[in-house]
């Protein structure tokens, strides 16, 4: 939908399967990263891999071969069609809003048309009001995606790939960071097989404070969702 035809035709036009996905958000917060962090996590992980010609350290070999697996799927939903930021988003708000009342779910909307968000939600079922507030935030978001950010135009093959397999890299750290910081969030993601690529939408989330919705009242969720779509 919003923005699953930019990255595929990137993919198409550049014949780049599962290895070879690069992303970068402009308009939300600060960058996933710069063309030389890229580049070195690339050149890094590309160096774990000698782990797989040692028996102590089988498991990260492992975790690096499941990982790749895992970015793969979650680049099979992109060609697929299916906008995978919308998917995150929803499954989000399901998360968050899994044992709301209609009450509670009435408050929150009356607190952000307080601020100007209008959440178009015609019932008051945390379903359709997860739906609701997924689809406003990604309308909200502005997202551009600029392919050649991450890896840059180098000239040379070896640096390309490089930089390119490093968004594996950044997509497997935001994982990691996303399954401590919210648990519950990460599982439903991993259960649709996007848990990978949460790095789309990670600066978002640290932007809006978003992992504090675990916790956080009615009048701090209609915070976080309002930060969410400035």
């Amino acid at each position: 939908m919003y923005y699953s035809n930019e990255v595929i035709s990137y993919l198409q036009a550049n014949k780049i399967l599962a290895l070879k996905l690069d992303h970068a958000l402009t308009g939300v917060g600060k960058a996933v990263s710069d063309q030389i962090g890229t580049i070195s996590a690339g050149a890094k992980r590309a160096l774990y891999y000698t782990s797989c010609f040692t028996y102590e350290y089988q498991d990260v070999c492992q975790q690096q071969k499941t990982e790749d697996i895992r970015f793969a799927k979650g680049v099979y939903h992109l060609l697929q069609h299916e906008d995978v930021v919308y998917e995150m988003l929803k499954i989000y708000f399901e998360e968050i809003f899994k044992y709301k009342t209609s009450d509670q779910l009435e408050y929150i909307k009356q607190r952000l048309m307080a601020v100007n968000v209008h959440i178009a939600a015609n019932s008051f079922t945390s379903h359709g009001f997860a739906l609701a507030t997924a689809m406003s935030v990604a309308v909200g978001l502005n997202l551009s995606l600029n392919m050649s950010a991450l890896a840059g135009r180098a000239a040379n093959t070896v640096t390309v790939g490089a930089g390119l397999y490093g968004v594996v890299q950044k997509a497997a750290d935001s994982a990691h960071r996303l399954h401590f910081a919210y648990p519950a969030y990460y599982s439903a993601l991993y259960a649709q097989e996007l848990e990978m690529m949460y790095f789309l939408i990670a600066p978002l989330f640290e932007r809006a404070e978003a992992f504090k919705a675990q916790w956080a009242s009615d009048s701090d969720i209609a915070d976080i969702i309002t930060r969410m779509t400035r």
